[in-house]
Order: C-alpha cells, then structure tokens, then sequence
C-alpha cells in the first residue's frame, strides 16, 4: 500500500506552489486544518494526511512496534515526502507533530525548506530548571485514567485542551475527534507523546522553523514555547493572543497571519 493511500492523503492549491503540509495532533484528523488551508491555497501546493490509526487512515497503517515510539511517525512523514517526491516543504505541525516534524528533517533536511511549530513540547514532564508543564506523577495519573477510560477521560480532557470555554463548540468538536479514536490506539499513542523526551533534537534542528505559542495553554505553556524557541538556532517566536492549544481552531485568521509573516520575511515562497 502506498503512503498516499496509507494516510489519506488530501491535495490542493497550486500544483507547481512550494509544498506546505499540515500535521495534526493528538486524537485529531487531518479536518482541525480546515479553517487555516484555504489561505495557503493560492500559493501553495496543499498537503493534508491523518497520522497512522487516526482519521481515515487505513487501519492496515498503524503498527503497534513502529508506532510505540515518535520516531515511527517521523518515518511515515519521510516516507510520505519520498513518495510525494516533495521538496523545499514547510511542514505546519500541531502540538506532538511539531516533534514529529523535527525528528522527520533530522533524517531529511535536504526536503525541509522551512517548519512552524504550533504548541511544541519537546518533553511534557518537569525536569528542573526545565518547565514541561506537568509533574510525572500527573503525566502517569494521566495515563491511568486514559487506560481505564477512554471515553470518559475524553470527555472531560478535551474541553480543557482545547480551552476558550466561552466557545463550548470547540470543545465538543475535540471530544468527538477523541472519542472517534480507537481506544487502544489512543492509549499507545499518548505513552508515546507524553513520556517522550526531545530535548536534545531541538539544537540539531537545520531548517528554518517559527514557534507558534498561545499565551495561556494547559499543555505546552509559555515557557516551553519559549525553551523551545531558545533552543532551536536562529528560529522565530511568536505568542499569540490566542487561548487553549488548538489556536487552528480557536483562533484561525491570527494563526494564518502568523504563518504567513514568517514565510515573507524568513523563508523564500
């Protein structure tokens, strides 16, 4: 099976434009990138795909042993690029698949033209001086009550993700991605993302890349955009108004401007 087939992969704008590929975050799909696309279309050649056991992806995608750590989802990305036979691409990832795109130009630099990090977290646990977010017995409670749960914890997490409780409907448009996820595959992909530490790839990091942070998010605050920004050389930062961790959703016009701010001045289009 081709990769194309393999992640639902959904192409658009213009064909010859610099490829720009969108990546989406836990327990999303390829359709949380809807609001912010269309912006890209005129310009750019289009990339959407659902990460293996999400969205549409074939089932047959998923492999419990390659998808047990991020670096087998970074071989789907590299795999996807080759096929594609992509070049100079800006890779858009969101939250856990902006480590994913870090760890995919670390094998492929040379099809990177540039990376834009939304709510990055290289490492979710508290390692002092460094500020993940969570202590590791939260992140292993969390865990426990995913495992036992899934739906429940869904329901209940997914709204505080996503933050802005003044608009409900964001937070139910997440529970229900959520909940649309095979629970077993949820819980080997939350191991995954929540007890990762990439750290030490963030130096490594050759491509142009912006880190897009909220000002105020439960699951990447402030200082691990800004850790992240600090450590990856010459990159850009921008903190934006937005609330939650899903500003693509929350706050699409303010994301586009964003992106599009950082391809003018830092990366040719």
């Amino acid at each position: 099976m081709d990769a194309t087939t393999r992640h639902h992969v959904a192409l658009s704008g213009r064909a010859e434009g610099q490829p720009i590929v969108f990546a989406h975050g836990y327990g999303c799909d390829q359709s949380m990138w809807r609001l912010v696309t269309p912006a890209f279309e005129e310009e750019h050649r289009v990339v959407l795909f659902d990460l293996a056991g999400a969205g549409s992806a074939d089932p047959a995608a998923y492999d419990p042993e390659r998808h047990s750590s991020l670096e087998g989802y970074a071989q789907d990305v590299v795999d996807l690029l080759e096929e594609l036979d992509l070049q100079d691409v800006i890779f858009v990832g969101h939250s856990v698949s902006a480590t994913i795109g870090i760890l995919a130009e670390r094998r492929v630099p040379e099809r990177f033209g540039a990376l834009v990090l939304v709510g990055p977290s290289p490492r979710y646990i508290d390692d002092p001086p460094y500020v993940g977010g969570f202590s590791e017995q939260d992140i292993h409670e969390l865990l426990g009550s995913l495992s036992s749960n899934y739906l429940g914890w869904s329901s209940v997490m997914a709204p505080v993700i996503m933050g802005n409780e003044d608009r409900p409907e964001y937070g139910q448009e997440l529970t229900a991605s959520f909940c649309r996820t095979d629970p077993d595959i949820a819980r080997r992909f939350a191991r995954a993302t929540f007890l990762s530490d990439n750290r030490a790839d963030l130096p490594l990091v050759s491509t142009p890349t912006l880190v897009l942070q909220c000002s105020s998010d439960v699951i990447a605050p402030v200082e691990v955009g800004e850790y992240v920004h600090q450590q990856i050389p010459g990159s850009a930062y921008a903190l934006l108004e937005a609330t939650g961790h899903c500003p693509h959703l929350s706050a699409p016009g303010e994301t586009i401007a964003a992106i599009t701010s950082f391809l003018r001045d830092r990366v040719r289009v």
